[in-house]
């Protein structure tokens, strides 16, 4: 065939292809963002798979040498240092994150990654009390807002961007990928949802979390061994224990403010509040050591993630999930990084176990419902939360999860531990003159 005949055929194509995405624009957005949201997924998905390993790692060989405590405020102090003179536009993390989904300006500089990495690294080393989804988000949103300048997306579709890397790290850190996306697109904007994002949350949170199982590793399976038939007497209880973990939630994000501004108002040279706060922190794991012998402390440091596990089939202290709640905002209101949602899952969880001692629900079921429901409080996320819990655990518990989620929402007010928060829809009318606010402005 000769190239005058080839000419038109081609051509011919390319006009049929015009016609298809005009009279069909969904295929056209549909491919496009798959394909950005399979570069978020790859690189977010790999970047948590590396971050888990690592940290399981550091952890292990803390609980191997106990002494590495004794070092927690020289890891302050160098991740305070590592901050102040290299990443002070940065040091903002997730609220940043959120500060560039309502009003982008510019691109997130890629070195948040490795900052909050090896600040998180080091917290963990050392035995401080802090989580790892801030860290994932950090890194993600740092890596996929690399995308946006290249790929020249406007200013809608960056928020889009930046919703899907919440998402796939959020997913791809805890094996939760439909959580990890509602929470991408539930977490910016309390009381509204950016539908226009659906797809690329979905898509960046699912092809995350089978990258971060393709580099085998591991998530943590829990297990609530009996969930009780619905009832009416039961749904009470339900309510009472959503009503105990939305206080803890506000208490918490309310606490953890407030610690910080006492650091921030009683310490100038921000490299030594994470300093003090490691002194404290380690003095308060070391001293039981001098008083009886014991080594209780060192269960609240760290993740916690055996003591999660106890939570659900063994008898905690009633006050465990007071002494994790002091441990962390210690550590994270003095300025060592990680993030605040696994200790939130280790205070709502030993809650829960300790409610178990007065509500007549199954002290691992009680255990289920802080863990998502204080989480839930703490962050205005309770649809991201009950899905969550059905993801974790079972899909048998979702109505009590839900109902312990929503009203813990409820319960916890206009508090955050994201103050960057917007308010797209109030809470209840109570809360009505907060409307298009910040948190951080109440």
């Amino acid at each position: 065939m000769s190239i005058k005949q080839q000419k038109p055929t081609t051509k011919k194509i390319i006009i049929q292809n015009r016609l298809f995405f005009r009279y069909y624009p969904a295929f056209q957005y549909i491919l496009k963002w798959l394909c950005i949201s399979l570069a978020i997924g790859v690189c977010v998905g790999t970047a948590s798979a590396g971050f888990l390993q690592s940290l399981d790692w550091v952890t292990n060989f803390r609980e191997s040498h106990l002494w590495l405590v004794a070092l927690l405020p020289i890891g302050g102090l160098a991740i305070g240092l590592l901050y102040y003179y290299y990443g002070k536009d940065v040091e903002a993390g997730n609220n940043l994150l959120i500060d560039e989904i309502h009003h982008p300006q510019k691109t997130i500089p890629f070195r948040m990654a490795p900052f909050v990495y090896i600040g998180t690294m080091a917290t963990h080393f050392f035995g401080g009390s802090a989580g790892r989804e801030g860290t994932a988000l950090q890194m993600a949103g740092a890596i996929a807002d690399q995308f946006s300048k290249p790929l020249k997306l406007d200013e809608n579709e960056r928020k889009v961007l930046l919703m899907a890397a919440i998402a796939a790290g959020f997913g791809s850190v805890f094996g939760t990928p439909l959580a990890g996306a509602i929470f991408g697109m539930e977490v910016a904007l309390i009381g509204r949802i950016k539908y226009d994002a659906i797809f690329p949350v979905f898509a960046s949170a699912i092809i995350a979390d089978l990258v971060t199982k393709l580099w085998h590793t591991h998530h943590t399976h829990y297990h609530i061994p009996v969930v009780p038939e619905m009832g009416f007497l039961n749904i009470a209880y339900a309510i009472i224990a959503g009503i105990a973990f939305g206080l803890c939630a506000a208490a918490f994000s309310k606490t953890i403010y407030q610690i910080s501004s006492i650091f921030k108002a009683k310490i100038a040279f921000p490299p030594f509040r994470p300093l003090v706060g490691g002194v404290i922190v380690a003095l308060a794991v070391f001293a039981p050591f001098l008083w009886n012998g014991g080594g209780e402390p060192t269960k609240y440091i760290g993740l916690g993630i055996p003591t999660i596990i106890q939570s659900f089939d063994q008898q905690l202290p009633a006050y465990g999930f007071a002494l994790k709640m002091a441990f962390t905002i210690i550590t994270l209101a003095s300025g060592f990084k990680g993030g605040e949602v696994t200790p939130l899952f280790f205070i709502g969880a030993a809650l829960g176990n300790a409610l178990g001692l007065f509500i007549p629900l199954p002290m691992g079921l009680l255990a289920g419902m802080g863990f998502v429901a204080v989480f839930a409080g703490a962050t205005n996320t309770p649809l991201a939360s009950t899905v969550m819990a059905m993801e974790l655990f079972d899909s048998s518990c979702g109505v009590y999860a839900a109902i312990a989620c929503v009203v813990a929402y409820l319960l916890s007010g206009h508090n955050s531990i994201y103050r960057r928060q917007g308010i797209g829809q109030p809470k209840h009318s109570r809360f009505a003159a907060d409307e298009g606010k910040r948190l951080a402005e109440l």
